[in-house]
């Protein structure tokens, strides 16, 4: 018993969590009774616990996962300000008139949603309120519309800026290190979130494409299931759609074009992110509209004057031009101020930041007092001996490097049925991605390819997550059994994803060296 504790202690996780107790007590519950266990039988040295404090220290003090709930306020500011509404209504008339059609409809809107969001749940949410109704009262069948649904919904987790992908970058970053100092290389190099967003935008692309062919073939294949509806006067003009589309488009711009640019680090970006959907909740009330658009103009020229022609008004030797561009760089400022000072006073006055805020709470401390117990699992799990269990059983796999590889992919996606990626994340890849990586496999391909692996844990039943946020907004007409077979062949396109970035390892690692 006591040489297998740590295979135990993984079982008694995943008991743990099934019974429904909230994971992040689970994790931290178990990792500390099984340490216990481990010094009372002799195991286990249980001074190696001194370092979780160390941990706590690097997880608080880290700059990379600030930037979660920047990106997450973001993403609530326009979920709450009922602009992915306003998006789904008027693509939703554009395309549907065609067979299939809504559901284009709900995969761009998905796709634009991951873009400027990335969160999963809000976008399911959204859409199980606004999109399904009308997908089944124009004659949808239930299992395609929900699984058009969740699938769209679970974008977020893909395509930059994502919660996973920030998660994942700090996890690939110290397995990258820790594999080289085991090499014996002391100069060592780190990974970025920034490439990882470069890595994850043409895979998360393709995964947008395949989605698009495959509603749009079983709408010529079995129209009855997707049908067009009549949208004759109601489908709106080209104003109404620029109106809807470009403002998440250039906030995407704002934030993406400034990690990928070089720019703006990924922390920076987000708060970015953060001001530009407060500029957008705050102009969706009449009340100081014009106040709030000059605003947001004045930081947009701020921004890219000051990339084009930097001032250093602390320099001794500043020039008169760059003295007179410096005064201009401060009224641009001033401006911006004015204007995100009265979308702040609107979204307090509807009560939009509120719900914002409060969920952005939520969540960052459900991501982080995970992330804490994993720490403390991690500690006790290696102190059991599993992290050397786990090389040795990975280095003698039969098929050598892509053997290793073709197993954990095949765990990752099992355990996607019981756990939530930021569980896998924290705890199961910074075991096995050293020895990976150490196999020869290129860390940022390996972590794009478990990312797509990790989207489809919140589509497999029968704990996807996507399910039960679906489940929760769905009609009363749409049963639990419609929506798990809904996704079933999307959850076959996720295979196809990860299969096209594994032959074609280009697709992830391209972008990112060409940038960086």
């Amino acid at each position: 018993m006591m040489e297998n504790l740590d295979l135990i202690m993984f079982a008694a996780l995943i008991a743990v969590i099934l019974l429904g107790f909230p994971v992040a007590f689970s994790i931290a519950g178990v990792a500390v009774v099984f340490a216990y266990f481990g010094w009372a039988l002799g195991a286990m040295d249980i001074t190696l616990l001194g370092a979780f404090s160390q941990r706590v220290f690097g997880l608080i003090s880290n700059q990379v996962l600030i930037a979660i709930p920047l990106f997450v306020l973001m993403g609530a500011l326009l979920e709450k300000s009922r602009i992915a509404e306003e998006l789904l209504d008027t693509m939703g008339r554009a395309f549907g008139q065609l067979h299939g059609g809504l559901g284009i409809s709900v995969i761009l809107v998905g796709a634009l949603l991951a873009a400027s969001t990335g969160i999963v749940g809000a976008t399911v949410v959204a859409m199980g309120l606004i999109a399904l109704p009308t997908m089944l009262r124009a004659g949808y069948d239930p299992r395609v519309a929900s699984g058009i649904v969740c699938t769209a919904g679970t974008l977020g987790q893909i395509i930059p800026p994502s919660t996973l992908l920030i998660i994942l970058a700090d996890v690939m970053s110290n397995a990258y290190q820790q594999a080289q100092y085991e090499q014996g290389k002391f100069a060592v190099e780190a990974l970025s979130v920034g490439q990882f967003f470069a890595a994850a935008l043409v895979p998360g692309l393709v995964l947008v494409c395949l989605y698009l062919v495959y509603v749009l073939l079983r709408g010529w294949i079995r129209p009855d299931e997707m049908p067009g509806i009549s949208t004759e006067g109601r489908r709106p003009d080209r104003a109404e759609v620029l109106s809807a589309v470009i403002p998440p488009i250039l906030l995407i711009f704002a934030v993406l074009g400034s990690i990928l640019g070089g720019i703006a680090t990924p922390t920076e970006a987000a708060s970015v992110g953060a001001i530009g959907a407060l500029l957008m909740a705050g102009a969706r009330s009449p009340e100081n509209r014009r106040l709030i658009l000059v605003g947001a103009a004045g930081l947009i020229a701020l921004a890219i004057a000051a990339g084009l022609f930097p001032v250093r008004l602390q320099r001794s030797d500043i020039t008169l031009p760059a003295t007179l561009m410096g005064g201009l760089y401060v009224v641009l400022t001033v401006i911006g101020l004015v204007g995100v000072f009265t979308a702040l006073r609107n979204t307090l006055g509807t009560r939009i930041m509120h719900g914002a805020v409060t969920s952005t709470l939520t969540m960052t401390a459900m991501i982080f007092a995970t992330i804490l117990a994993a720490g403390m699992f991690s500690l006790v799990f290696i102190g059991l001996g599993g992290e050397e269990r786990i090389a040795h059983w990975l280095a003698n796999l039969p098929g050598g490097a892509t053997g290793a590889l073709l197993v954990t992919m095949l765990i990752v996606f099992f355990l996607g049925f019981f756990l939530d990626f930021v569980e896998i994340s924290v705890i199961v890849l910074p075991l096995v991605t050293p020895s990976l990586i150490l196999l020869g496999h290129d860390p940022i391909w390996l972590g794009i390819i478990l990312a797509i692996n990790l989207q489809t844990s919140f589509l497999t039943p029968p704990f996807g997550f996507s399910l039960f946020y679906l489940r929760g907004a769905a009609p009363k007409e749409v049963t639990t059994g419609h929506i798990y077979r809904g996704v079933i062949p999307f959850i076959g396109l996720q295979a196809l994803g990860v299969a096209l970035v594994w032959f074609f390892p280009a697709l992830a690692t391209w972008l990112p060296a060409a940038i960086f």
